[in-house]
């Protein structure tokens, strides 16, 4: 995803790409990741956990918004499973809803 992350940025269409393998991340140089170390198919969630679900999408449009620097890898220490969600509140500046 990181590849075609920075195709689409050349562009000018912003991305941000969500990753569980930090080396995978520095490797394939996304213009922004999100990176979670969770299980391999679920960088969302669990099924079924729409405040973890939304609480993930919410910090990848926030990194989006936010990140100045090419190459950001942000790590927000979600934990699976050990922690209590709830749905995010305000989006950051720039993104309506």
């Amino acid at each position: 995803m990181g590849l075609i992350a920075r195709t689409i940025e050349a562009a000018g269409i912003p991305t941000v790409s969500i990753m569980l393998l930090r080396e995978i991340a520095e490797k394939v140089k996304a213009p922004r990741t999100l990176l979670l170390r969770w299980p391999f198919g679920h960088p969302l969630g669990e099924p079924g956990n729409r405040a973890q679900q939304l609480t993930v999408l919410h910090a990848a449009l926030t990194l989006l918004v936010e990140a100045t620097v090419p190459g950001t890898i942000a790590e927000p220490g979600y934990r699976w499973r050990r922690e209590h969600y709830t749905e995010p509140g305000a989006w950051p500046a720039g993104i309506t809803q």
